[in-house]
């Protein structure tokens, strides 16, 4: 995969909003999927690992994401950005529809790798975030953690942060979690091996 050893990412496209898996791209290519709690900064996350200001659109209302979108990365994989989790205002059968979609997504789509789970550093994870994370280890479906907003933070305290993420989620230790921070680009090329290898 030589284009991500450059970590330059010159050609993205969105290519569809799905809800059903009859929209599904039929590509065939490596999918990774992007779940996160509404406003934990999946859109930053996206535009800082494809090198774009606004691609993925960073929205000032949570729970603006109501489908599957789809980002085509130099025709070799695919992001696929789910609806943010956790987020109140929206109407419990709008929540229901948005679970089941998701659900159907990452437990039927054999082009899914792995699901990119993005974390805010600077706070033990939520409920949410724990049940996210377990319905992946019950699925068996690959996990990558982002642990997102360290420029927030102290460097010292990465670590205890860290440590705190691990420990709230009980991870399997041989998910990754990385410390990220799309404003500053920490831990961009370590989240592109990352993702490489499990393609």
């Amino acid at each position: 995969m030589e284009v991500f050893k450059k970590m330059k990412v010159h050609n993205v496209e969105m290519v569809i909003s799905a809800v059903r898996p009859d929209q599904y791209p039929e590509d065939g290519l490596p999918e990774f999927a992007l779940a996160g709690r509404s406003n934990v900064g999946k859109s930053s996350f996206i535009n800082r690992m494809i090198g774009r200001k606004a691609l993925a659109r960073i929205s000032s209302k949570p729970g603006k994401t109501q489908t599957l979108n789809f980002y085509k990365i130099e025709e070799q994989l695919f992001f696929v950005d789910v609806p943010g989790y956790g987020y109140a205002k929206v109407s419990k059968t709008e929540r229901e529809a948005w679970g089941k979609m998701i659900e159907r997504y990452l437990t039927g789509r054999e082009e899914l790798k792995a699901v990119v789970q993005i974390i805010d550093l600077r706070h033990p994870p939520t409920a949410d975030d724990r049940m996210m994370y377990d319905f992946l280890k019950h699925y068996n479906i690959p996990c990558i953690v982002i642990a997102t907003k360290a420029d927030k933070i102290p460097k010292g305290k990465w670590d205890k942060h860290k440590k705190i993420v691990k420990e709230t989620l009980d991870m399997d230790k041989n998910d990754p979690i990385i410390v990220f921070s799309s404003e500053t680009g920490l831990g961009f090329e370590e989240a592109w091996r990352t993702i490489e290898n499990k393609m």
